[in-house]
């Protein structure tokens, strides 16, 4: 999203919309307040709003046929529906018509406000999965892949993109971190300045500072004319430092000051220069144990680590690592002349089992090798090289040729094989969502967006779950009871 968001508030009783507006004041968002559902229905169709703040009862038109319109015209637009106190029902046929979540009146500022927080974040969070899905070649800024890990790394991305802060990028070799520096650079407003990345641990200790600072001519032997360094040749735009914890001390200490006031000296020059460049840097080391190390400075790693970025390992990705699979294949089949077009479902679940140390640089090495060495319309697992012609299958992965009801089942979930192991659909349900959030760390309304519901659908479904277990145990104890005799 650009500027602020914006918020529409539809609400007839003028008190009650002063007051949601008091609630809503120390939000960042833009919000235009109207009475009637006709003004509402204006602004919508006119300038469609990031969310909509609903009240089902207007004086004009039902709030309901509001959202039917909004969901027929595929107007984007997040909508929140506001409904009195004893109208649950309402509220529910609203979630069913499409409604994001919903307010029962009364409600607290701070609900109204993580309810408005919530919505706009699962709607950027769709806004970026949607970029990555319509993109002709089904890549984010050179990424491929939308499982959760990955999902957060974009939405980080898209923050930092718009700050001038320094990012540090940390994460396994091979799993993208120059990828993410280029993303942040090509999000920017740098974007059309260059992108200058150095590799601090490929360039000798003696000429780094030369690379960085640039040099005069005689500054050392070798040096036969003035040389410009990264710092001027990224002016205006970015300069990324790989493995910067591979970088010398001393050098360190002059990289701070550079940091700190935009100001260097080439080697061997007097002459002081003042460039505009925003730092970027990466490590697969823990950069804090280097520090307590005594390899690198406290005070810059402190400078530098403002904004953090994690990559992920694609071990944690899911079946991202089965659609970058895809992508290698296509590509190397397309440059080598050959006819594969697919992986065996074997190879598939092969893929997924194994754990990928070097991350997807280890995955491309290994679809170019199958790609080189080998020819038919799909990969099988006689063609897979070392190590992966040794993993057992850890993962099971939906079958489009099982049933329906099996089809159904949600991944990690096993199917049902006998009547005997068929359980309750709610049971099936609270597994999904309960796994879901202990992935998000406990976070409802992360995991709610990632389920496509709204976190007060969880909380209802919660109480439900209750009184189902509730139910049961009676039943349960009845039934070991008549078997115990």
């Amino acid at each position: 999203m650009t500027g602020k968001p914006t918020v529409l508030l539809i609400e007839d009783t003028l008190s009650l919309a002063r007051l949601y507006e008091q609630y809503l004041a120390g939000v960042d968002v833009e919000l235009v307040s109207v009475e009637t559902g006709r003004d509402g229905l204006d602004i919508i169709n006119r300038d469609p709003p990031d969310l909509v703040l609903l009240d089902i009862a207007l004086p004009d038109v039902n709030g309901l046929d509001i959202l039917r319109h909004i969901n027929e015209e595929a107007i984007d637009s997040t909508v929140v529906v506001i409904t009195a106190n004893g109208s649950i029902n309402v509220a529910v046929e609203a979630m069913r018509e499409g409604a994001y979540d919903f307010l029962v009146k009364p409600f607290s500022a701070e609900r109204l406000r993580v309810t408005v927080k919530n919505g706009l974040e699962r709607r950027h969070l769709t806004e970026l999965i949607d970029r990555y899905k319509e993109s002709a070649l089904g890549t984010y800024e050179g990424f491929i892949g939308v499982s959760p890990a990955m999902q957060g790394v974009y939405k980080i991305i898209e923050a930092a993109a718009a700050s001038k802060a320094t990012v540090f990028i940390t994460g396994e070799s091979g799993t993208g971190k120059e990828v993410c520096a280029e993303a942040i650079h090509n999000q920017s407003t740098r974007s059309k300045g260059p992108f200058i990345a150095l590799n601090c641990g490929a360039i000798p200790r003696e000429l780094m500072e030369s690379e960085i600072f640039g040099h005069r001519k005689g500054a050392f032997t070798g040096a036969h004319e003035d040389r410009e360094g990264a710092a001027q040749v990224a002016h205006g735009g970015t300069l990324f430092l790989d493995e910067i914890c591979e970088m010398d001390l001393d050098l360190q200490t002059k990289l701070l000051r550079f940091i700190q006031t935009g100001t260097y000296q080439r080697v061997g020059d007097t002459a002081t220069r003042k460039v505009d460049v925003r730092f970027v840097c990466a490590t697969n080391k823990d950069a804090l144990k280097e520090v307590e190390a005594g390899n690198f400075r406290e005070d810059l790693y402190y400078r530098l680590h403002v904004i953090p970025i994690s990559m992920p390992p694609l071990r944690d990705r899911g079946d991202d690592v089965l659609e970058i699979s895809r992508r290698f294949l296509t590509e190397y089949a397309k440059e080598e002349g050959k006819h594969f077009a697919e992986f065996d479902r074997e190879v598939e679940l092969l893929l997924r089992s194994y754990d990928w140390p070097g991350n997807v640089r280890q995955l491309q090495n290994v679809i170019r090798n199958i790609v080189v060495l080998n020819d038919g319309e799909s990969v099988t697992v006689e063609m897979l090289p070392p190590p992966l012609n040794t993993v057992r299958p850890s993962v099971t992965l939906p079958d489009p040729q099982r049933s329906g009801v099996e089809a159904a089942a949600a991944p990690g979930l096993a199917a049902p094989r006998t009547k005997a192991e068929i359980r309750e659909l709610w049971e099936v349900e609270k597994e999904t969502i309960e796994n879901a959030i202990a992935i998000c760390g406990g976070n409802i309304p992360q995991a709610a967006g990632y389920l496509g519901i709204a976190p007060s659908t969880i909380y209802r479904k919660r109480m439900n779950w209750e009184s189902m277990e509730a139910a049961k145990q009676p039943q349960q104890a009845g039934n070991e009871a008549a078997g115990g005799g």
